[in-house]
């Protein structure tokens, strides 16, 4: 196996105690981006001149804002806003977005517009999270490929959220022979509906604990059953809703 793969973090992840190890792998990659962000690299030119190209989206903003690392934020905020400001400025005495232009084309969005809402679509840190979360998933095929044993890791785990079941589902087709798709779908099928029946029964035994008739009846699996939901449904990860 070549280390290009990432084998290691994709075998632990499916090895974890967790409802997802695709949202594990996930959020361990946020974490690393974060403190690579808000670590040396901030200084380095060809980041910053990405960070100041990119942006940060609203969630990983604030993020870096709780970090330590005020003054490394304030530099990158400082260049980022200069470019912006500049390129704004530039575009707004764009012949081609002015008001009689615009009226004339109203269907039509200006270069100004459009180049604002890039900036709210990029952000440096989901970049730098995707890019390594890519590979990973071409792990996971290649793994089940090459590893027989891996079949039986994948139906050991806890299944996955919906988001991640779906994109599994749909990329079988694209990196594994007809007859490995069909296998691959047949476990996670199994391994996904059989986890969220688990989960089901857990957040239905979570509510009925909110009933007086079920006060003095013990929590079985269900006392952190509805941050374990949240990720199973909606593959989102807080500082309340930990997967391991």
């Amino acid at each position: 196996m070549k280390e290009q793969l990432y084998t290691i973090p994709v075998t632990d992840a499916f090895r974890a105690d967790c409802e997802c190890p695709l949202c594990k792998m996930k959020q361990e990659l946020e974490r690393n981006a974060i403190e690579y962000t808000m670590g040396p690299s901030y200084m380095e030119d060809d980041n910053r001149a990405m960070t100041d190209e990119m942006g940060f989206c609203e969630k990983h903003i604030q993020d870096l804002y709780k970090e330590k690392n005020r003054l490394g934020l304030a530099l990158m905020l400082s260049t980022n806003m200069m470019k912006v400001t500049k390129d704004l400025k530039k575009l707004s005495e764009n012949p081609n977005t002015n008001s009689k232009s615009l009226l004339k084309k109203k269907s039509e969005t200006s270069s100004l517009s459009k180049y604002v809402s890039k900036l709210q679509n990029t952000c440096f840190i989901c970049n730098r999270i995707n890019q390594t979360f890519d590979r990973y998933i071409d792990t996971i095929f290649h793994l089940y490929k090459k590893d027989n044993s891996f079949s039986e890791t994948i139906k050991k785990s806890k299944g996955f959220c919906t988001y991640h079941y779906a994109l599994l589902f749909d990329r079988a087709g694209d990196c594994l022979s007809k007859e490995q798709a069909a296998a691959f779908i047949q476990d996670i099928n199994i391994v996904y509906f059989n986890n969220m029946e688990r989960m089901q029964e857990d957040i239905e035994w979570f509510i009925n604990k909110f009933d007086y008739r079920y006060q003095n009846e013990p929590w079985k699996n269900a006392k952190d059953a509805l941050p374990r939901a949240v990720i199973k449904t909606h593959s989102t990860i807080t500082p309340d809703t930990e997967i391991n």
